[in-house]
């Protein structure tokens, strides 16, 4: 006769083994499938969101008002389209990562951009939500270049905070807006 140990492990051994690998490796597994994030790139990440958010409801107000602009004085809409297709792009440069924005050349409806976002003070709207564009042709671009211009100053402020990767589209942008300003202007 043979002693146990020379037949092989026992029933008990077997099953207790059986359970108690495939719990240790889900266990080890479920640690290394969560990477621990860090705190402050979470943080980071949150700011660099939050500032883009803002950026393109800043697109967005400057949307409003070129096609207020464009809608009050139609004679003026060949000299907008081109800047406000520019401005269309921005609002989508600055969509946070993974989401969608409106194409280029949709109107953006004034409720899509964040409640934390400020509101360039050019932008004062009308009771029905647009922005007030005075009826002479001359003094509706110069508030529009005026919107470009402040809207470029805020991008420029915000650059302090801002992520390197969000800072270079910022000023890039805020550059494109002091451009936009000057051509409004009737600058050459």
């Amino acid at each position: 006769m043979t002693p146990p140990l020379a037949r092989g492990p026992r029933r008990r051994a077997v099953l207790a083994g059986g359970v108690g690998l495939p719990l240790a490796a889900l266990a080890t597994g479920c640690a290394d499938a969560v990477p621990a994030q860090d705190p402050r790139a979470v943080a980071a990440a949150d700011a660099e969101d939050r500032g883009r958010v803002r950026a393109a409801g800043d697109c967005a107000a400057l949307l409003a008002r070129y096609d207020a602009t464009i809608a009050a004085h139609p004679a003026l809409a060949a000299r907008l389209r081109p800047l406000r297709a520019q401005v269309a792009a921005h609002q989508q440069a600055f969509a946070p990562s993974g989401t969608g924005t409106p194409s280029p050349g949709a109107p953006s409806p004034a409720g899509t951009s964040s409640p934390a976002r400020s509101t360039p003070a050019s932008a004062s709207p009308t009771a029905s939500g647009t922005p007030a564009v005075p009826s002479d042709q001359g003094t509706a671009l110069k508030a529009l270049a005026d919107a470009e211009q402040r809207t470029a100053a805020t991008r420029t402020t915000a650059l302090r905070d801002a992520s390197p990767a969000l800072a270079r589209l910022l000023a890039s942008v805020a550059a494109a807006g002091t451009c936009h300003a000057l051509l409004l202007r009737g600058g050459a």
